[in-house]
């Protein structure tokens, strides 16, 4: 019930859903960790100068793409929340192909601010710059996966 009140709801704000994505991925991580990304990362990365300005920046524009991707990330769940009721193999192939698309495009962008973060902080500093952009994008995921049902769920959940 909890899983259709939520596709209910989304259904009804997807514009607003899709463009407070981000926010909420911050919000998730706060819960999750008390503090903001920004702060976890700074904790996480101990950089003294002149490494630390020059990840800032490196930190700065990789956020910023990530961002897009984030938004277009809710963008695809609230696609999905609109037509999960009406859903046809169409519908469900262009968000399956969207999705990967997605996820593709955040392995991308790990892999290029890998080669960036590198240049200025070292291989050993990328690595676990990588290492917790995509264990936090993780912890997103789950908890956004916890929250939609898969398809077919509210039909077999309705004949038990």
């Amino acid at each position: 019930m909890r899983k259709l009140a939520l596709i209910i709801a989304v259904a009804f704000t997807s514009v607003a859903f899709a463009q407070s994505g981000v926010k909420e991925d911050i919000e998730l991580i706060q819960s999750f960790y008390g503090k903001s990304k920004q702060e976890l990362v700074s904790a996480y990365m101990v950089l003294k100068e002149p490494q630390l300005s020059e990840f800032t920046k490196v930190y700065e524009a990789y956020e910023q793409e990530r961002k897009v991707l984030a938004q277009k990330r809710m963008q695809i769940i609230s696609d999905y929340a609109t037509n999960y009721a009406t859903l046809d193999d169409a519908k469900a192939d262009a968000i399956a192909k969207a999705s990967l698309a997605n996820n593709l495009a955040y392995e991308k962008l790990y892999a290029k601010y890998y080669v960036k973060s590198k240049k200025v902080i070292g291989a050993l500093n990328a690595a676990k710059f990588i290492q917790l952009e995509t264990a936090l994008h993780t912890v997103i995921r789950e908890e956004t996966q916890n929250a939609i049902p898969f398809i077919g769920e509210i039909d077999r959940t309705k004949k038990m």
